[in-house]
């Protein structure tokens, strides 16, 4: 074997080059970059082509394919484009209600929970945290009446033009995760956050609004 070491070599650099220069050309292509962050995750769904830019139109048949209805997804779908289009455009750019997801991350804001950092990473301690402090009536779920308490104690008072963007948020959260009972549940936040709800949602294998029994 040690004999043929040398006649293989060429051969063992050419597979190695090529497999190095694949890889490469894979992250260099993906519209997302080579480390995606949980918030990053938490939009993927929606951008239908995979381009790395979610349009209107593409959230809107995402909100549709999740459950809602038309003219709800519309509206979701343009108050969304029209509040976080601007603020993920890329320098250089020039500002649109399309939302980019490699710089999600300046969708991020203050009067929120914190269960997202600066970059978009997700910090369970915080996420831990909001069912601690406002989870009241029903074990590790919230009630929208707990959700507004939360919103209120979360209010940056520094910066109120925050406060309707997380109402906004909150209000889509608990409608697309609340069980019957008009309950959001940790689990079911959890996968909002990183985004693995959405693909069961739209194939059906959860349903968050009877995945809670009665008990």
């Amino acid at each position: 074997m040690a004999a043929r070491w040398p006649a293989l070599m060429p051969s063992v650099l050419l597979v190695w080059i090529v497999c190095c220069s694949w890889t490469q050309l894979s992250v260099a292509a993906s519209p997302y970059g080579a480390n995606m962050t949980d918030l990053m995750h938490h939009v993927e769904f929606f951008d239908e082509n995979k381009d790395g830019i979610i349009t209107i139109t593409e959230s809107i048949k995402a909100f549709i394919a999740i459950g809602c209805d038309p003219v709800f997804a519309t509206s979701a779908a343009t108050a969304t484009h029209a509040a976080f289009g601007p603020l993920t455009t890329p320098p250089g750019k020039l500002p649109s209600t399309n939302i980019h997801v490699s710089h999600i991350h300046g969708a991020v804001h203050a009067s929120d929970t914190g269960a997202y950092d600066k970059k978009g990473n997700f910090i369970p301690k915080k996420f831990e945290r909001i069912f601690q402090r406002f989870s009241r009536s029903e074990e590790d779920a919230l009630s929208w009446l707990e959700v507004e308490t939360m919103l209120t104690v979360n209010r940056d008072l520094l910066k109120p033009w925050t406060w309707p963007a997380a109402e906004t948020e909150w209000q889509l959260i608990h409608f697309l995760g609340k069980d019957r009972h008009g309950y959001l549940h940790k689990d079911t936040l959890r996968g909002i956050y990183d985004g693995t709800v959405f693909p069961k949602l739209r194939d059906h294998t959860i349903d968050p609004h009877s995945a809670h029994s009665d008990a």
